[in-house]
């Protein structure tokens, strides 16, 4: 489907966690025809070879070289180095463990260049934790999608792509994604804060459809 901007945009979506960046961003990039780039799967894809590797996560050269070596698949089927990672990588360990990873400065540098080539290839909705602030500072459209604390541990609880938290009670996912926040927001490089200009969209209680017509709006806003 075509966009109804005139000119291919860079659509950054930024957000914690349970905050509805991953089904917006889909949703938005498949209405638009766009490339839709998760960088968290990114990270996660990372610790996950890291760990498969027996590499310590706190070891940052040799986190980095993976990330520097590492060949991703993004789609509905995420792969590293050819292996198929989809599940395995949305579990809370791998939320940890991801966050670990994130930490790296050096890795994060790696992992930046390479999001960024994604533009090349024109109409672009990328969605992480430092897009509108880092990765794309010159996004045409900026979005923080935000939650209460309680809906995002209601939805990370409730969401079948997370296997392992499946059952897990609703009081240790909410402390999972605290902990997740604290990491990501107390890091020195690239941490999680919404861009000056991003424009702040709480999502509890809005269905997704909602949700996206707002960024639509936000999109059209910048057409022909």
């Amino acid at each position: 489907m075509s966009s109804p901007s005139a000119l291919p945009l860079i659509i950054a979506i930024d957000g914690p966690s349970g905050a509805g960046k991953g089904t917006v961003a889909r949703t938005l990039a498949a209405r638009l025809g766009y490339t839709h780039v998760d960088t968290g799967a990114m990270y996660r894809a990372v610790a996950w070879k890291a760990g498969h590797e027996g590499i310590d996560l706190a070891d940052e050269d040799a986190v980095t070289a993976i990330a520097e070596a590492a060949a991703f698949e993004l789609g509905a089927v995420v792969t590293v180095d050819g292996h198929d990672i989809t599940r395995a990588i949305r579990t809370p360990e791998m939320d940890a463990a991801a966050g670990i990873v994130a930490r790296h400065p050096k890795v994060r540098a790696s992992l930046v260049r390479r999001q960024r080539d994604y533009a090349r290839a024109g109409g672009l909705v990328m969605e992480g934790r430092d897009i509108g602030t880092v990765v794309f500072p010159g996004a045409d459209v900026k979005v923080f999608l935000d939650a209460s604390a309680e809906e995002r541990a209601r939805r990370r609880a409730s969401d079948a792509a997370h296997a392992s938290s499946l059952d897990a009670r609703l009081e240790a996912v909410a402390t999972a994604l605290a902990e997740r926040d604290r990491l990501d927001s107390t890091r020195k490089t690239s941490p999680l804060a919404k861009a000056p200009d991003a424009v702040r969209i709480d999502t509890t209680g809005m269905a997704v459809e909602d949700v996206v017509e707002a960024v639509l709006a936000l999109v059209r806003s910048k057409g022909p």
